[in-house]
């Protein structure tokens, strides 16, 4: 407390003897005049009534400055206010919010920004704080005041983040502040523009922040809707091929025989990866050709399965259930309706630094009478796009001379299972 009032005192103290000298001054000049000069009783009232309001004037200060700092330290009471503020943004957007906090500060005059040079320059007009007072025009703090402050920013690039350098300071020279007091204004606008840093950068995070629960979220439904799918699907087939296997039974055991046995490999395949995103190629192939074979079973002759893919690629690694999604709807698009059956082939090729696996069948292409729903494909894609973000895709073309064609390419050295892309 007691150092407060010190310091408070020794700042009175400091502007009353820098005009108590011009006073002195100004007293010596009359005093030489010859006949008005012996004449001191104007001069001696002139000389109180300036030092009266200068230490009013001071006085005003002090209290407006711990009105809005709470405290009245030599870094408060200063008219000339500088400020660090570290950004955690690159350069040019740590530029872009600073110029926006700085174009709605009140009273803001003459913007000035230069994006390539990072800096901005503007004239802020100062308020008066204490209204229009009577004596306001013989108050010697203001006969030579400026009515604006002005401010300067700089934004200094780093490697993942920008520093705001902050300056706010009155028109008027810098010998200028032992005469004269800017009532607080530069360290209010100071602190409205950090303060206006600090809130859009917040905004900012708060949206980055959403952004990232929404795709996580979206991630989950996907997920969800996925292992529905597969929960619907899988009971379908089982259930077709029980009872044809049952039928079979009666009529060629052989054959009933080879469909449960394959049945047994596409079990073997499956329910270890039912919780399981990522599978490989090699895995993925050989639950798809256990399931292609008892369908193989089924239909006989009308169907008939092709495969192309090099020992060397079945490591890859590749979302569980995406291959034989596309082989289901091969077969139940393409071949399925046409009467005659068809062919669904499988290939595998290196493509660039990834590896694209493509179904392919010969059967009714695209028209508008095998045209389902599409969500197979969809859920495919989304898969997709949450996994790699942006490094894998799935197209669909027509094959010639019939049928589609449906590939899938992934990278060979994917995230790490468990990454996610934001």
């Amino acid at each position: 407390m007691l150092k407060s009032l010190f310091r408070q005192s020794l700042f009175v103290l400091r502007i009353a003897a820098a005009w108590g000298l011009v006073v002195m001054l100004v007293s010596a000049l009359y005093s030489s005049i010859p006949l008005i000069g012996r004449l001191e009783f104007p001069m001696v009232l002139l000389g109180m009534a300036t030092m009266a309001l200068v230490v009013g004037g001071a006085f005003s200060h002090l209290h407006r400055v711990r009105l809005i700092a709470g405290r009245t330290d030599a870094d408060a009471l200063r008219n000339r206010q500088r400020r660090l503020v570290e950004v955690p943004l690159e350069a040019g957007e740590a530029f872009d919010l600073l110029d926006a906090a700085i174009r709605e500060l009140p009273g803001i005059e003459q913007v000035q920004g230069a994006r390539d040079s990072l800096q901005v320059k503007a004239k802020v007009a100062r308020p008066r704080t204490y209204g229009e007072h009577p004596l306001r025009r013989w108050n010697p703090l203001l006969w030579f005041g400026l009515p604006r402050n002005q401010l300067q920013a700089t934004v200094t690039p780093g490697e993942d983040s920008g520093r705001v350098t902050l300056i706010c300071e009155p028109e008027n020279p810098a010998w200028s502040d032992w005469f004269l007091v800017d009532d607080g204004t530069n360290y209010e606008n100071a602190e409205a523009i950090v303060r206006a840093l600090t809130r859009r950068i917040g905004e900012l995070r708060r949206g980055e922040r959403a952004s990232a629960a929404q795709t996580a979220t979206q991630k989950e439904l996907t997920e969800a809707r996925l292992h529905l799918l597969h929960a619907q699907v899988e009971p379908h087939f089982l259930y077709n091929t029980l009872a044809s296997a049952q039928l079979l039974a009666r009529s060629d055991p052989a054959r009933a025989e080879a469909m449960l046995g394959h049945l047994i490999q596409y079990l073997r395949r499956s329910l270890p990866n039912a919780e399981g995103e990522m599978s490989t190629l090699g895995a993925e192939l050989e639950r798809t050709l256990a399931y292609l074979e008892i369908l193989r079973i089924r239909m006989g002759d009308r169907l008939d399965v092709q495969v192309d893919v090099a020992d060397a690629l079945r490591p890859t690694p590749l979302p569980a259930m995406m291959l034989q999604t596309l082989v289901e709807n091969a077969i139940k698009h393409g071949l399925e309706p046409r009467s005659g059956g068809g062919t669904v082939w499988i290939r595998a090729r290196r493509d660039g630094d990834g590896v694209a696996v493509t179904v392919a069948d010969n059967g009714e292409g695209f028209n508008t009478k095998t045209s389902g729903t599409g969500i197979g494909l969809k859920n495919v894609r989304e898969r997709l796009r949450l996994r790699y973000a942006g490094d894998a895709n799935l197209s669909v073309v027509a094959n010639f001379p019939a049928g589609v064609a449906a590939t899938i390419t992934v990278p060979a050295n994917p995230p790490q299972q468990g990454a996610s892309h934001v």
